[in-house]
């Protein structure tokens, strides 16, 4: 059983830039940043019912990144650049510890049309170079829109690339497998919290979605064949068994264990005995003891959910 990280599923929260803002939409009115930001916001909300900005005006204040196994194991989720949460340093540690891992995939709900493309443009502003991911191989390159093993955004999965929409996004997909969802703030409330200082909380919302994004990446690879029901739920027991061990030092798993449930398995074992059987831990047989645990062959628990100083994704001592 392998500790090497195949898979980096993230999440990316971020803010508007006001200079840019002021610059580019209102160059002849001398706007603050601040006022740019309002003004733009207010803008937006009578356009399209949010005060959402486009990614184009953002850079990222929160960037968190869970470490997968290939066999679909949760190693350790590590928030960029915290408690800093500098943009440059954090959209550095994003690309270079993407490279230092081996180029595993990326998975993201929704990320094609939003995360990837502010963390390009991120990388584009603040002069750093990713020639890995800027590779010239025509329909073979990493970011061709149907390239998923180098990047498996689970909205395009899920709608076959748009074909459909998927009205409730993330929220909802976390909440039909009995996960959090949305917990009190939202996207578009990220810059409000940012304007008051509280970005430990946007770190913390930014790693809910996180978890709630590897526990419908597990259920897409049911969905693919690529594990089954049986798989999927002690992979899930092995995640809450992490999350738990983090919660007295991390708020964010503390908060995500407290609105935590369970997927409710409609299957009777007339309708199919072994999805009904998946969800059902295995009984000892009658004729042996239980076994107990041996504390010498217990592996190592993996590394805090809380980003250390450093904290980037890089491959280093802060492993497990």
């Amino acid at each position: 059983m392998s500790d090497a990280v195949a898979h980096l599923i993230f999440d990316v929260e971020s803010i508007a830039d006001g200079e840019l803002i002021s610059a580019v939409r209102y160059p002849d009115e001398t706007l603050t940043p601040e006022e740019a930001i309002a003004k733009y916001q207010a803008e937006r909300l009578e356009q399209t019912g949010s005060t959402f900005i486009p990614h184009t005006f953002m850079v990222p204040i929160s960037v968190v990144i869970a470490k997968v196994t290939s066999d679909f194991r949760l190693l350790d989720i590590k928030s960029l650049d915290e408690p800093h949460f500098r943009p440059h340093v954090m959209t550095k540690h994003f690309w270079q510890g993407w490279e230092a891992y081996q180029m595993p995939q990326w998975v993201t709900f929704n990320g094609r049309s939003f995360d990837i493309p502010l963390m390009e443009l991120a990388a584009f502003r603040f002069g750093l170079s990713i020639p890995k991911w800027f590779d010239d191989s025509g329909y073979k390159s990493r970011r061709n829109r149907f390239s998923t093993g180098s990047h498996l955004d689970l909205q395009e999965l899920l709608t076959n690339f748009s074909a459909a929409r998927f009205n409730g996004g993330l929220n909802l997909a976390a909440q039909s497998l009995g996960k959090p969802g949305k917990m009190g703030l939202s996207g578009d409330q990220v810059q409000a919290y940012y304007d008051r200082g509280d970005l430990k909380a946007i770190s913390d919302y930014c790693r809910c979605d996180v978890l709630d994004t590897y526990f419908v990446f597990l259920r897409s690879m049911v969905l693919t064949g690529r594990a089954s029901l049986a798989d999927e739920t002690k992979l899930v027991a092995h995640a809450r068994e992490w999350i738990e061990s983090q919660a007295k030092t991390c708020q964010a798993c503390s908060d995500y264990m407290d609105h935590w449930s369970e997927w409710k398995n409609p299957w009777q074992p007339d309708e199919d005995a072994t999805l009904a059987a998946s969800t059902t831990p295995p009984e000892p047989a009658a004729d042996e003891p239980t076994a107990e645990p041996n504390p010498v062959a217990e592996t190592t628990p993996a590394a805090s959910g809380n980003s250390d100083e450093n904290a980037n994704v890089e491959k280093a001592s802060d492993d497990s």
